[in-house]
């Protein structure tokens, strides 16, 4: 088996916590697989903030694995946890679906129209394809099952034998308040959902006026957890709870009864010591003084573990959000980022950051720009000229130890296959033909070269762009611009028509564009561009814009002449 000594020589933060990570393992349990976890709570939709909670322990696991280890990712679905709160634009308008607040999640129906049977397995659902999608390897495990099999009837009773020494814990922290953080940003409503981990975090933690007790059971009368235990006796396990939802009381033997569960600042370190978690990380929700992972870290010792090496991972932002959907309400999820976005670049986002780093998703124009960044990284590694820990990031987001994520053949640049798209409004003759025009010495033989990532740019040209900025080129000329050209305007025009045959390609209508206004000021081609040469040419490019598209910015003009056809260009800009 590899040792510590041949640790990676990368430099990145995913290389500096397996080796941490491998090393705690093997002090613990040395020959047993390494076991890192994250849990996710199927109460809503499973958002892209909720995803740093899978990834952070994936990229870890997965290159613990490169090194040969073997590595157990648990994902725990907290589908056990009470029904909170009917999300917004989710079951509609009916005032019904609030009866089921308080029951577990596993028995709440799914929302209307659904093919799953449960609230819980609609929305674990979409995850696990999503992870799918995204090359994560994990075993998932259902809290219900867990709770409901009698999986933990021995971590129950022994919780409750030591309930005087778990209240003792947390009764240091009930009275604390947290100190506000100096020069701490503030967030809005969607970071703060955003950073929200499991449905379960804000559950009491067990004290009640007839003393403390760490386990709530779901009501025998309408299966809901707005339970208080009235009586327990240590020697018999009987214990006694009322309702206070609709009355109902009852005394069941505990070691017998799997009908509930241990609340949560209980559940997740007694979690922590049953699978032997090394390594899970937990968000600002959970890492505050006194919250579940500080309190959890000595409540772990009564159950016989240790607490896992735990950093906290800040907020994932959405940049371009408004012009998501509001109909559900809420924060985008990785599905929604999946349409518009190959995995390896969403890998790559949640990758080149560390943990505590927080960082935005592009559902704007900005999208844009970061497959530019990509792709750029993409020729550096190639040519050997990427910085270790951006080669690393490329790695782990172009791969796993399994092999290789899907990608596309021929990756032309995402704003160039967004702006045919647009223009074309996905008609496939169309769309090839220009885009082999991009460069005719080496055209497409099918638009499966440029998939998937031609269907990501389509959906988000058709998901993410407002009608109103979606380009519509002219039908017929605008006579009238055209009739008030002065001789330099009808001039500039007449360059540009002349040059279109000899430069018909992306680069050689990139040159002809730019070449254009330098012509004119009496300039070579090829000259280097001054301030006054710059405003020429963001004139002349205006101009062209308002003949073509009617506005006086659109996609990048090369694209766009493309896009038109040169017989079409011709009948538009003719003076």
């Amino acid at each position: 088996m590899p040792t510590v000594a041949q640790s990676s020589t990368e430099t990145d933060w995913v290389s500096r916590f397996a080796d941490d990570v491998i090393a705690d393992s093997e002090r613990r349990a040395p020959g047993k697989p390494v076991v890192v976890a994250s849990g996710l709570s199927p109460s809503g939709p499973i958002h892209l903030g909720n995803l740093r909670e899978v990834m952070t322990p994936h990229l870890v696991a997965d290159e613990i694995r490169r090194r040969g280890y073997e590595v157990r990712h648990l994902i725990s679905w907290d589908d056990y946890d009470r029904f909170r709160k009917v999300p917004k634009g989710i079951a509609g308008v009916d005032d019904s679906w609030a009866e089921h607040i308080g029951r577990p999640l596993t028995s709440v129906p799914a929302p209307e129209g659904s093919p799953y049977a449960t609230w819980a397995e609609h929305f674990k659902a979409a995850m696990e394809a999503s992870l799918a999608e995204l090359g994560v390897e994990y075993d998932g495990i259902s809290q219900t099952e867990q709770y409901t099999s009698g999986v933990y009837r021995e971590q129950v009773l022994h919780a409750m034998k030591h309930r005087g020494d778990i209240d003792a814990i947390l009764a240091q922290y009930r009275t604390k308040k947290a100190p506000p953080k100096k020069g701490q940003k503030p967030v809005d409503e969607a970071e703060l959902e955003a950073a929200e981990g499991s449905g379960a975090a804000a559950e009491d933690d067990g004290t009640s006026s007839a003393g403390y007790f760490p386990y709530k059971p779901y009501c025998g009368g309408c299966n809901k957890d707005l339970t208080t235990v009235t009586a327990y006796d240590d020697e018999t396990t009987e214990l006694t709870y009322r309702c206070s939802a609709c009355g109902f009381s009852e005394t069941v033997r505990l070691k017998e009864f799997n009908r509930g569960k241990l609340v949560w600042k209980v559940d997740w370190p007694m979690r922590w010591a049953y699978e032997g978690v090394i390594f899970e990380p937990s968000g600002v929700d959970h890492s505050s003084p006194g919250s579940s992972f500080q309190v959890g870290g000595q409540i772990v010792g009564i159950f016989g573990g240790e607490q896992p090496i735990g950093p906290m991972y800040a907020f994932v932002g959405i940049s371009g959000m408004a012009k998501m959907s509001s109909s559900r309400g809420g924060v985008p999820t990785p599905a929604d980022a999946l349409k518009i976005m190959e995995a390896p670049l969403l890998r790559w986002l949640y990758a080149r950051r560390r943990p505590n780093q927080s960082f935005k998703i592009a559902f704007d124009q900005e999208i844009q720009r970061l497959y530019d960044e990509w792709d750029k990284l993409e020729s550096k590694v190639a040519d050997g000229s990427a910085l270790p820990a951006d080669t690393a990031a490329h790695s782990r987001a172009a791969r796993t130890a399994a092999g290789e994520l899907p990608r596309t053949p021929r990756p032309l640049p995402y704003r160039t296959l967004a702006s045919v798209v647009d223009i074309t409004a996905g008609h496939d003759e169309q769309t090839v033909r220009i885009l082999s025009d991009l460069d005719p010495a080496n055209p497409l033989s099918s638009l499966d070269e440029v998939r998937p990532r031609l269907d990501r740019a389509e959906n988000w040209i058709s998901t993410q762009v407002p009608a109103e900025a979606r380009t519509v080129v002219r039908s017929e000329p605008d006579a009238e611009l055209l009739g008030s050209l002065d001789g330099e305007g009808r001039e500039s025009l007449r360059l540009l028509l002349e040059g279109l045959d000899s430069h018909w390609s992306l680069d050689g209508l990139t040159t002809l564009v730019y070449g254009v206004p330098k012509v004119m000021a009496g300039l070579a081609p090829d000259a280097k561009p001054t301030p006054e040469l710059k405003t020429a040419q963001r004139s002349f490019f205006a101009l062209l814009y308002r003949l073509l598209v009617s506005r006086e910015t659109g996609p990048r003009l090369p694209t766009l002449l493309l896009a038109v056809g040169a017989d079409r260009v011709r009948k538009l800009l003719a003076p």
